[in-house]
Order: structure tokens, then sequence, then C-alpha cells
């Protein structure tokens, strides 16, 4: 099997993870790039990966390179990703995949017209526990699905100079949490919500501190998401149905969940590894390249996008907005 080459470009905390991620035969990291030539050596050598590049621009025009994972600040995505998509390369960049839809309209286009992939690294959309979940839902299995539920809520330093509550970096709740929340809710909603309510607390920068949702779609089935950058809260979602509801813990990156019938018996379901969510999207990412089968995620990833544009024009939050 020919492996998919890839190459990186930002290489912050998440870059390190997955450069361990390629534990696989379907995919090798071949390059990566820093505005620093210095720290693209250090990590290469850290990682033993083959070439390193001091401008992302050298890396984009590598010819042996298929695919590109982006790990730059939220606020860098468009520009990088209209980059890689002139020079030829495939994406996978980190989430959020845009600061806004107006953004991210530009770069499908883009990618659409050059018949290249672009898509976001939302762990939520190759963890094999959620698709087994989808299944069994879908097919009926638990009754009509009535709610989904989603929590995130993560204790920040108060510091306005970080990235956090940094609107000129794509701070905020809603773009480094929030958007897992959200796509969470949308990967088992039958459709995109049309009735929706929202209120939030700003930080003094400018950010979103802490928010709330309610949604309803065409199938009436509804939603709340509950965010906070303030405080604490379980990375928890529940799916509602008719027959049973059902408990996810630390939703990113779940290997687990559990049923809870209408009757009171549980049922706990395993799959994957939570230490290989990298690597599924890694392996999925190489799968689609390999065979040209069709990337569905975008679809949800589109539809999330539009909620948070839709949620930081109800929070006027002017710098967000498209």
């Amino acid at each position: 099997m020919t492996k998919i080459k890839w190459g990186m470009i930002g290489l912050g905390d998440i870059a390190h993870q997955f450069a361990q991620s390629f534990d696989t035969d379907k995919a090798e990291l071949t390059a990566v790039a820093s505005r620093t030539l210095q720290k693209a050596f250090d990590f290469s050598s850290m990682y033993k990966v083959p070439k390193a590049y001091g401008s992302y621009e050298q890396l984009a025009y590598d010819p042996e390179i298929d695919i590109v994972y982006l790990a730059t600040p939220n606020s860098l995505h468009k520009d990088n990703m209209m980059m890689l998509l002139k020079a030829n390369k495939h994406i996978l960049c980190e989430k959020a995949i845009t600061m806004n839809k107006n953004e991210l309209d530009d770069v499908l286009a883009l990618a659409e017209e050059k018949n290249l992939i672009v898509a976001e690294a939302m762990t939520i959309y190759h963890m094999p526990i959620f698709s087994q979940l989808k299944e069994r839902i879908t097919g009926g299995e638990f009754g009509p699905l009535k709610m989904v539920h989603a929590f995130f809520g993560s204790l920040k330093p108060n510091d306005p100079t970080n990235r956090f509550f940094n609107p000129d970096l794509g701070g905020g709740a809603l773009l480094d949490i929030g958007v897992y929340a959200l796509s969470f809710m949308r990967y088992f909603l039958s459709s995109q919500p049309d009735e929706r309510r929202t209120t939030v607390s700003l930080h003094d920068s400018g950010v979103d501190e802490r928010s709330s949702f309610q949604f309803s779609n065409k199938e009436g089935e509804m939603s709340t998401v509950s965010l906070s950058f303030r405080s604490k809260m379980p990375k928890q979602g529940v799916i509602v149905c008719e027959g049973a509801y059902i408990t996810v813990m630390n939703y990113p990156r779940a290997d687990s969940a559990l049923i809870t019938y209408s009757d009171g018996q549980t049922e706990e379901v395993t799959a994957g590894e939570h230490g290989r969510a990298l690597t599924y999207e890694i392996e999925n990412l190489s799968d689609t390249l390999s065979t040209g089968k069709d990337l569905t995620s975008i679809d949800l990833t589109k539809d999330v996008n539009e909620l948070m544009d839709w949620a930081a024009r109800e929070w006027k939050m002017d710098w967000l907005i498209s």
C-alpha cells in the first residue's frame, strides 16, 4: 500500500500530539513547517520527520506532499488554506476551521474549483463510537430521536493577553470549545436547527466567556448547549430517544457510552480507542484520498460554522462577524 504523505504547518501543542499519531500503515509525516526554521528543525528531529521548512510556502509547494495538517491560530486559517489550495494541496485544518461563514465559503469555493479536499480536524466525526451509535439511532433501535444536549466548560486563567481571550487570535469559548459541543449536537440531529435562541456573557476583551443555546429543527428534535471559559463543566453529551438515553462522557475523544433504557436497564458500549483519536483523523483522510470516496463530514462542518456565525451576530461580536 502506498502511504499518503502528510505535511504539517503550525507546530504548537496539538501538533506534537498529531505528530505522535502516525502509527498507521496508511500515512506518513513527511515535512513540517514553522515561521522559524530552527523550530521546524527541532520539531522534525524530535519526531524523525525527513523535511523541515522555515516558511509555510516552501512546504506548500513541496511536490512530494499530498495533504497538509494546518494547526495555526484560528485567525490565520483562511489565508493559510487559500495559500495551500493554490499550491494544489488537500487540507485537514484544526478546529475551528474558519472565523466565520464567509471565510469558509471562500475556501470551499476554491477547493471545489481545484478538485481538492478540505476537512476540519473534528475528532467527533472520526471516532468509531459515534458512527456506531448513529447507526443504531437512525436504525430506530431506541425509538425516535427527541433531544441532544452538550456541555463543555473550562476554567481558563483570566488573562486577556493569552489566545483564549484575545479576539485578534480568534479567542472565545465558541471557537475553542463550542465547536466541539455544536459538532456533537449536529452530528446526531436529523437536520440543521432552524429555531434558535442564545444568551451570552462577554469577557472584557470582547470575546464570549459563557453562553447557552436552545435549538429545534423541522423534525421537532430539540437541543441545548452550554459553554464556559471561566467555570469547569463536564464534557458530557446526552442523546435522548423515546426508548433510551445515551450518555457520552469526554465526548471529543470518546471511546465508550452508557445507554439507559426506559425500563432502567443499562448497556455500556465501547468502540475505538481514546488515545487514537488523531490517528483516526489521519486514517480517514488518507482513505479518502486513496479511494476517492466522498467526505460527508464537510457538510456538518458547514452547518456548525453557520450556527457559530449566527451566534456571533446575535451577540454583536463585530470582530467575528462575516
